[in-house]
């Protein structure tokens, strides 16, 4: 059985004269390495970490351009918390959150309230506690109980969302998908909602699939609710991916601020809004529906200073690439940017259609983002995690996990378009998808440790 070894060695080859010739792993070295050894020695490690550029499992930007990088580099330092020492950052980020709120179409953007978080699992978890004090003040105001509170959402939601259900005791009702139901569709909405339910969360971009989820439809079925019980509940979309992606190649969507019903918005800044990790933003319609006593105003550093959030200290530099690209790209530029990976995205789901043993979930048509599936009918021995193993072998990472619970006997394999996956490297993707396809043809299923699927872990990210 493999084992890490307790200590780094010092290759001789770049060891300096005086210096310890290892350097424990588990504990913190008495004496140090010169700064050269130190950062041979990590950067050396880290070699063994997969090629960002390579990852078509995660959403997460992995390019930024050389001003971009000059930047991050000039703002390393800064705080993003502390806007009494930084109150350009602070203002920054408030023409973002404002930018957003007119992008998506709010009625009075001066009037919007938002701010940045360390990412759209933050934005959402914020957006739910909105969700629940709107909720309880309102059960209280009417003298009702405020000790059951659910919120409804699709089975298909990321692991964020059931975080922030279990974590601030609320009941997690999940709507299955099914094939005839691929995302939460208000189909039998009135069966999960009632007069606990604090909201429905609608998905721009579900993280199985890349999926829309058409929140049009569940706002008029909220509608037909509110109509037959009286019960008004409002919608938080998490656009975690969708909501920069909608806006410039799918302008006519309604799903955002123009649907009275959606109370608040995420999204991630270092997805499709292209920056680097870690940043998201949350926006809400006005002000009224950010409960002021969830704002804490505390004085830091000689300043006064209201903040929503559930971490404190944490980067600014982030901050200013989001503005960076803002100014940099503009609606035009977005639009451009964002169309190219959908483009790039239909051209591989159709290219990986025509292989033969697949069929698609979707095509990318929404974000792109697409997923596929071994044909019933195929006859293969082997699965979609052999297929991932061939293509590890050649550097790329692509996916293979089963469905939410609903379907989990259906297997899938995702592929997350970004800025920088170009259609060189989409041709490159489908001829060493097929020399995978050939080569697991011509072998049958493999055989020995590993080759079994079951027990792997779902993948949510």
């Amino acid at each position: 059985m493999l084992t890490v070894r307790d200590y780094a060695e010092v290759n001789p080859v770049f060891a300096r004269p005086g210096e310890p010739v290892a350097a424990p792993r588990n504990q913190m070295p008495d004496a140090g390495l010169l700064p050269e050894t130190a950062y041979q020695l990590v950067h050396d490690e880290s070699m063994l970490d997969g090629n960002a550029r390579l990852n078509l499992a995660t959403f997460v930007g992995t390019w930024m351009d050389d001003y971009a990088d000059r930047l991050y580099a000039e703002a390393f330092d800064k705080n993003a918390i502390d806007k009494d020492e930084y109150p350009q950052t602070a203002a920054m980020e408030q023409y973002c959150w404002r930018m957003l709120a007119d992008l998506w179409h709010a009625p009075n953007p001066a009037n919007s309230i938002g701010t940045s978080t360390t990412g759209s699992s933050e934005a959402c978890m914020l957006g739910g506690l909105a969700l629940k004090r709107r909720w309880r003040q309102r059960r209280e105001a009417a003298g009702l109980p405020t000790d059951r509170p659910n919120l409804v959402m699709s089975s298909g939601v990321q692991v964020c969302w059931e975080k922030f259900c279990n974590y601030w005791d609320v009941e997690a009702r999940q709507v299955p998908i099914s094939l005839d139901h691929k995302v939460l569709d208000g189909s039998d909405l009135e069966k999960y909602c009632d007069e606990n339910t604090i909201g429905v969360v609608a998905i721009m971009g579900v993280t199985y699939t890349g999926m829309y989820e058409p929140v049009d439809q569940i706002a008029a079925a909220l509608d037909r609710i509110q109509l037959q019980t009286g019960l008004d509940i409002p919608i938080h979309v998490d656009g975690a991916s969708g909501a920069m992606i909608a806006p410039f190649c799918q302008p006519d969507l309604l799903w955002d601020f123009r649907l009275p019903r959606v109370a608040s918005i995420n999204t991630s800044g270092h997805k499709y809004g292209l920056v680097y990790p870690g940043l998201g933003w949350v926006v809400w319609r006005d002000q009224s529906l950010l409960p002021d006593d969830l704002i804490f105003r505390v004085s830091y550093l000689g300043g006064d200073m209201p903040t929503f959030a559930l971490n404190f200290s944490r980067p600014g530099a982030q901050i200013l690439l989001q503005y960076y690209m803002f100014l940099r790209l503009g609606r035009a530029g977005y639009t451009r940017v964002q169309q190219g990976s959908l483009d790039v995205a239909h051209y591989l789901a159709q290219s990986i259609a025509s292989l033969g043993p697949f069929d698609l979930w979707n095509d990318g048509s929404d974000i792109p983002v697409f997923a596929w599936y071994i044909k019933p009918d195929a006859g293969r021995s082997w699965t979609l995690y052999d297929v991932s193993d061939r293509l590890r072998m050649r550097g790329w990472q692509v996916p293979a996990y089963p469905m939410p619970d609903s379907l989990q006997e259906l297997t899938v394999q995702r592929i997350v378009v970004r800025n920088g996956v170009s259609m060189d490297l989409a041709d490159r993707l489908i001829a060493d998808l097929s020399a995978a396809v050939a080569y697991l043809d011509s072998v049958g299923a493999p055989t020995g440790p590993g080759a079994n699927p079951a027990g792997r872990k779902s993948f949510h990210h």
